[in-house]
């Protein structure tokens, strides 16, 4: 408040000096490295062109990351940042390596993004240094940028940042480090807590008041997406309540048994509506336990809050986002959401201020029987769940966390050798939506893309990018629904929230997956030669693969499923964390939570 007060002062002072109040300012200044220009600012941006006609067209600085332009338009949605730097030189020349003429003058800068030429969701740190020898211009010029930056919606004041020493090659803090910078230029207060163990993130935020929460507008990770994880159940386990996932009705039978209506079973979908949030089962936890977990909660649609608080935490959440900052192995939410692995460009977004809707599963681990002395388990995850070889990957290679990210590859081929395949049964709901767009010729629609049923690569990728229109489609009329099941030996099955892209897979598991469509992606790997298992995961590893298109691979889309084992108890892969269970199910939230982000642009 002190700063905009100054503000303000400063901005009445200096426009008197200039006769009055100014919406669009012009005036001729030197841009470093180019020389005079025109320099012109209004509530849109800012914007520049030479004062010599002679001057070339972009300078040719040797060692910048970035060209300077002679003449350029810069939005102030890119631009995050403008700062005084008092009294210094400005060289007047393109050609400034050797013949360059270096003035005296009063120095401001402006900061901004500017995107890859070769790759567009690559975004560079942009630094434009201008001069004037009249101080008071200088100071009139900066204010009415900060005065324009400050009514840019959405970004961020005050964020609470966790670091994780251990993610990846174990470099997060180095990370932090170099974009710390970036969130001080802007003026965005943070909060950092370097995590000392495994869970240590996640006790801290499940643990505040909303009160605390509140205060911030999100939370930031600088780590893989394990800490993301960890950060997102601290953030729901404790506030988000809401009924669970749907299961067919004879989900709780014993492998071998027909259902008995004895049995209370959770709640359950038959052809008819879909409706996600049917009663809550029995064989999950009962309401004393909850109280027992949380002493002081009061639910309401989807709301937790508590008696000493007078705020309410509701999702999705107007205001309050996610970040991450790539530090981890794979990092494959943040190649998904911002379509590149570059911490730089994952701190513009955040002091940016960018918005994206992202999708979030709910798992649950039941209880087998009635009798079982274990509590079901409810977790939440933004990217992907995998059993079989996916569990036991992630199991193998915990004998070798010494190695670093390389234990994954190594255990990857032992598991591959390996070859075992597991009993399973998988029901999945299949919903159709009625689509009322009388420009739309297919009726069987659900956000824009088809539904699960039959489902085969003859239609065309539409991949998630920036304003993805599948994405950004409601859901139209009510959605009919059915339980379709499938019962075989698999190597492996998968639930993809996201097309989960990495160095490893570029195209990802299901490379038209979408961030914000309310669909999970299934895909079954029924038991297969080594040979033909081999040529599927070759083509998950290559850009344009077809991983998909195998008579052996099954791929479903779906709100909905549950799983059983009919062997030893499975093993789970959620999130690099190992879950047991014989029975799972699952169901995705629609746009749950927002990031920091804008999508992949093209």
């Amino acid at each position: 408040m002190e700063d905009e007060n100054t503000l303000i002062a400063e901005n009445s002072t200096l426009n008197d000096h200039f006769n009055g109040e100014l919406s669009e300012l012009s005036s001729r200044v030197f841009l470093d490295r180019v020389g005079e220009v025109n320099f012109s600012l209004n509530s849109t941006g800012l914007s520049w062109k030479p004062a010599d006609s002679q001057i070339d067209d972009k300078s040719s600085c040797i060692g910048r990351k970035y060209h300077i332009e002679s003449a350029a338009e810069i939005k102030f949605s890119d631009v995050y940042a403008a700062e005084s730097a008092d009294w210094g030189s400005i060289c007047q020349s393109t050609r400034c390596c050797f013949m360059h003429q270096d003035s005296e003058m009063y120095l401001f800068v402006v900061h901004a993004m500017q995107r890859s030429k070769a790759k567009a969701s690559l975004w560079h740190l942009a630094e434009y240094t201008f001069g004037h020898s009249d101080q008071l211009v200088c100071k009139l010029i900066v204010n009415k940028i900060k005065s324009y930056l400050a009514k840019q919606i959405g970004r961020p004041k005050s964020l609470l940042v966790f670091v994780n020493p251990k993610s990846g090659k174990g470099n997060s803090q180095n990370v932090w480090g170099v974009v710390a910078p970036i969130f001080s230029r802007a003026k965005v207060r943070t909060q950092v807590t370097v995590t000392e163990r495994a869970g240590h993130a996640f006790d801290l935020v499940s643990s505040m008041t909303n009160r605390e929460l509140i205060s911030f507008d999100g939370i930031v990770a600088v780590g893989g997406d394990g800490l993301f994880n960890e950060i997102l159940n601290g953030l729901l386990s404790s506030r988000f309540k809401t009924k669970y996932p749907p299961v067919p009705p004879d989900f709780m039978a014993s492998p071998g048994e027909e259902s008995s209506a004895s049995v209370p079973y959770p709640s359950e979908i038959n052809a008819g509506t879909f409706n996600p949030n049917e009663d809550q089962s029995p064989l999950l936890p009962t309401s004393r336990h909850y109280e027992s977990q949380f002493p002081s909660s009061r639910i309401e649609d989807g709301v937790c809050s508590t008696a000493d608080e007078d705020v309410e935490f509701s999702f999705p959440h107007e205001r309050f986002r996610f970040g991450l900052i790539p530090a981890g192995s794979t990092d494959a939410i943040v190649i998904c959401t911002t379509g590149v692995r570059d911490p730089i460009t994952s701190a513009l977004h955040i002091v940016l201020g960018k918005r994206i809707g992202l999708d979030i599963a709910q798992v649950v681990k039941w209880k087998t029987t009635m009798n079982s002395d274990i509590e079901p388990s409810v977790h939440y995850t933004a990217s992907f769940v995998g059993y079989g070889f996916y569990g036991d990957v992630i199991t193998e290679s915990e004998k070798y966390r010494w190695m670093g990210p390389k234990r994954y590859d190594f255990a990857g081929t032992k598991v591959f050798l390996r070859h075992s395949s597991y009993e399973v049964e998988l029901s999945y709901l299949d919903v159709k939506s009625k689509n009322t767009d009388p420009d739309s010729k297919d009726d069987d629609l659900i956000g824009g893309v088809e539904s699960s049923q039959g489902l085969k690569r003859k239609c065309e990728r539409i991949i998630c990018r920036t304003n993805c229109k599948v994405c950004n489609t409601p859901y139209t009329g009510m959605m009919k629904s059915k339980w379709l099941k499938t019962r075989g030996n698999f190597l492996s099955v998968g639930a993809a929230v996201m097309s989960c892209r990495n160095e490893r897979a570029p195209d990802g598991l299901v490379a038209d997956a979408h961030l914000a469509d309310g669909l999970l992606h299934l895909i079954l790997v029924k038991n297969c030669s080594h040979a033909l298992y081999l040529w599927h995961l070759t083509h998950l590893a290559k850009k344009g693969g077809s991983p998909l298109d195998f008579k052996f691979v099954e791929h479903y889309k779906t709100p909905a499923f549950a799983f059983t084992s009919y062997g030893k108890e499975g093993v789970w892969n959620l999130d690099g964390e190992i879950l047991r269970a014989h029975k799972l199910s699952a169901q995705v939230f629609r746009g749950l939570i927002s990031l920091f982000a804008n999508g992949p642009e093209v």
